[in-house]
């Protein structure tokens, strides 16, 4: 939750609180999230650099590839790497976490970059593929990159528990996901029907990985927000892009959509709520286009509906402690603590 400095000229004015303690209470709570990552001036400096410099080692080097390619830009990449996990180590000495997620964060950005150079150096890489066709081209020769930057990552969160880390594992994750069907099933795959189920799935297990984190973590610093993005939009994609041949079907896909956005008010997560909300409006065009199609009946009943859905919204807040606490008592234990942190 932001904390609002008129929230406690407020508390003085109404004799709550005296002007020192707002002062003194407003100092602790700056305190307490001056290394939670938000947009403030230093914030944005930390992740700009942080971009540029992860850029300039994975699109931006592509300029000289020719005359670098193979132990050159290894060793450089290498070098860079070992730079920003010592500047990763001094930061963390000083207590400031976010410039050390940024910098530990580039310095795995780095593995592909290692890998690929490695590879092309011994000569296991054929063809005159360049490691920017890496962001660019689904292809089943980067899996090799992929384990090796995911195990590392691993191995890197669980020294340094850095959330930023987790944006390299699930872009990673994202592009595994793509790369295995052609890497399993060869070309048999023409209609991306198996893609699709594959991203599902994949999907799946993203959103269980970051659930499990966030059931361990705290909210302080968000270690599953990367997860949950990524975990979310590769299923929700897999989910909408496949073929529907009837009614029910679809039916079936805005029920998950609707519980998408129940899961994300429950465990306060706009990524639900939002790829939740844009499937159930895709569903209801579709009623409105196909279905009803011609029908002033129906935009007059969702009318209503949306109407009547605004009163249920005023009834829960009234009766919003009472519903709450009923319902985290049907929740195990772990869940109900993460939830509770969720709306704390």
């Amino acid at each position: 939750m932001d904390i609002h400095r008129s929230w406690f000229d407020d508390a003085v004015t109404r004799g709550l609180i005296t002007a020192e303690q707002s002062k003194a209470l407003l100092a602790f709570f700056e305190q307490q999230g001056a290394d939670t990552p938000s947009f403030k001036a230093a914030h944005i400096f930390y992740y700009l650099g942080g971009a540029i410099a992860m850029g300039s080692l994975s699109w931006f080097v592509t300029l000289v590839w020719d005359s670098w390619v193979g132990w050159p830009m290894a060793l450089l990449a290498v070098s860079f790497g070992v730079l920003g996990l010592s500047l990763t180590q001094r930061f963390l000495g000083q207590g400031r976490r976010v410039p050390a997620g940024v910098l530990a964060t580039f310095t795995l950005a780095l593995v592909p970059l290692i890998v690929y150079n490695l590879q092309h150096a011994l000569g296991f890489w054929a063809g005159d593929s360049r490691v920017r066709d890496f962001q660019a081209y689904i292809d089943w020769r980067w899996v090799l990159m992929e384990a090796v930057t995911l195990a590392l990552g691993a191995a890197m969160f669980w020294r340094y528990r850095l959330p930023y880390l987790l944006f390299v594992v699930s872009v990673t994750l994202w592009y595994l996901s793509m790369d295995l069907v052609p890497f399993l099933f060869g070309d048999l795959d023409n209609t991306w029907e198996l893609r699709k189920l594959v991203s599902l799935h994949f999907g799946l297990l993203m959103i269980g990985l970051a659930f499990w984190v966030d059931v361990r973590g705290t909210r302080k610093e968000d270690q599953a927000f990367w997860l949950y993005l990524f975990g979310v939009l590769t299923f929700w994609c897999g989910l909408t892009f496949m073929d529907s041949d009837s009614e029910l079907n679809k039916f079936i896909y805005f029920a998950i959509n609707l519980t998408m956005l129940a899961i994300g008010a429950l465990l306060s997560r706009r990524v639900f709520a939002v790829f939740g909300a844009f499937g159930i409006f895709g569903y209801l065009y579709h009623l409105a286009d196909k279905v009803f199609a011609g029908s002033l009946l129906f935009p007059v009943v969702l009318a209503g509906l949306g109407i009547g859905l605004v009163f249920i919204g005023v009834r829960w807040q009234k009766n919003e402690a009472k519903l709450h606490g009923a319902l985290l008592g049907l929740l195990p234990l772990p869940v109900r603590a993460l939830v509770e942190r969720a709306h704390g």
